[in-house]
């Protein structure tokens, strides 16, 4: 396993619109143990395939205190909303950031799991929240698209200077 480079907010790459993935086969499973090592050291609860440059519809969460619930979702698709709770994000593509999103409160999706085995899932709560987030990914949507123009300015400019930071103390 290996930890892979997660891309930060505002990078162009991180609005590309995820393909759905035709065979689930050792490559495939090979980038899931890559992405759930690198979620559980940022660490995290949730990853896309889009945040580390891989645009393939492949979602990996972890909502439990232990981590040690993975789940897997490949091509997923939200089939039934119910609801909208408000709930503090944070995203492993804006570190540091955490801001109020309104989203269903329940949902139901359906997608793959790590063997390629179609399953469908009834979510609500955080796990609910999660999932939507992280198929926002997968649409080349970012959280803080949800905040208003001013809020989404500051954030964009903290990164660029956060990144510019980095950027000259590794020279």
């Amino acid at each position: 396993m290996a930890l892979l480079n997660i891309l930060n907010y505002p990078d162009p790459r991180l609005h590309t619109v995820a393909k759905p993935i035709k065979e689930v086969n050792a490559e495939i499973r090979r980038l899931i143990d890559d992405m759930a090592q690198t979620m559980y050291d940022a660490p995290g609860i949730g990853l896309a395939a889009t945040q580390v440059n891989q645009h393939i519809q492949l979602i990996v969460i972890d909502t439990s205190k232990e981590q040690n619930n993975l789940q897997v979702f490949i091509n997923p698709k939200i089939v039934a909303k119910s609801g909208l709770q408000d709930y503090e994000e944070g995203c492993l593509s804006v570190p540091g950031v955490y801001e109020s999103v309104t989203r269903a409160e329940k949902i139901t999706v359906e997608a793959l799991d790590n063997q390629g085995k179609p399953f469908k899932l009834d979510a609500e709560g955080l796990l609910s929240v999660c999932i939507q987030h992280e198929m926002d990914h997968l649409l080349g949507k970012v959280f803080v698209e949800y905040l208003s123009p001013l809020k989404r300015t500051r954030i964009k400019t903290r990164m660029l200077k956060h990144a510019r930071e980095i950027t000259r103390n590794n020279y």
